[in-house]
């Protein structure tokens, strides 16, 4: 009974020292931590990926030191000059994971051309023949030529079912995603030409209806790369069919000579008969 008591003693002990060290010792610790403020470095204005950040698009600010993010770059001196990996935004945090010395590739698209496909552009005549305004790199779209050739058809040729759209270019030449209003409130450029990615014989197809009619962009897929891929093979397997029939339409038959019965001829060379 009497070791009972002391255990019991002493358990209350250990717990009253514990909750004294708590109180007065990890508890001022901690708030001491909340209220603890570092300077951070923030975006004050929207940047886009690849472009170079200049002193105007950043400001300082002090925040809680407190589950800061790792990474978080704390003076502007060690950002000015630099390259965004990605999109930032006004009220963003930059962290060094977003940042590179050195410039992105111009079009870096283009570098996924390995000698088999080929990008190529044609022309946005009108509003609604881009999908008014907003076709997107990434997109997949029915390629349908209105006004083609001698008899002026509206035509959606099967070598253009699935096309994956890589750049969409407003009349300065520069690379847009989508039609919107700018920081200032002004309006974008609209976008006058898309850049397809495309077989040889699809680019050969693209250019003369080109010139000889309009295309419109129908939107077929818009989201996940992996389902994206899935259109584009299936248009490899129509590529694919259309070849081989017309390898086949191709094919030299029996002429009529050869159809025909063949006269015999015999050592002296008379006629003798027919087989």
């Amino acid at each position: 009974m009497k070791n009972l008591m002391k255990n019991r003693i002493v358990l209350g002990l250990i717990c009253i020292i514990l909750s004294l060290v708590i109180c007065f010792g990890l508890t001022p610790m901690f708030n001491d931590a909340l209220k603890s403020k570092v300077s951070i470095v923030r975006v004050s204005t929207d940047i886009r990926k690849g472009d170079q950040i200049t002193e105007k698009m950043l400001t300082t600010v002090e925040v809680g030191g407190y589950n800061l993010p790792s990474g978080v770059i704390h003076n502007v001196e060690d950002v000015v000059g630099k390259y965004a990996n990605s999109d930032l935004y006004q009220g963003d945090y930059i962290l060094g994971s977003k940042l590179s010395d050195t410039p992105m590739l111009k079009n870096a698209y283009l570098s996924r051309l390995n000698g088999e496909n080929r990008a190529v552009s044609i022309t946005i005549r009108s509003f609604a023949a881009g999908l008014s305004g907003k076709l997107e790199a990434g997109d997949i779209v029915t390629l349908i030529a209105s006004g083609a050739g001698e008899m002026r058809e509206t035509i959606a040729p099967a070598e253009l079912q699935y096309v994956e759209i890589i750049a969409v270019t407003a009349s300065s030449g520069t690379d847009q995603n989508v039609q919107a209003a700018g920081n200032d409130g002004t309006e974008q450029e609209l976008a006058s030409a898309i850049t397809v990615l495309a077989s040889p014989e699809q680019a050969r197809l693209l250019v003369e209806l080109e010139q000889t009619g309009g295309l419109h962009a129908a939107l077929v897929y818009r989201g996940d790369s992996v389902q994206a891929q899935k259109f584009l093979e299936e248009q490899q397997l129509i590529l694919k069919e259309l070849e081989e029939e017309k390898a086949q339409e191709e094919m030299p038959g029996e002429s009529v000579a050869e159809t025909e019965e063949k006269p015999i001829i015999d050592d002296a060379g008379i006629e003798t008969g027919g087989q």
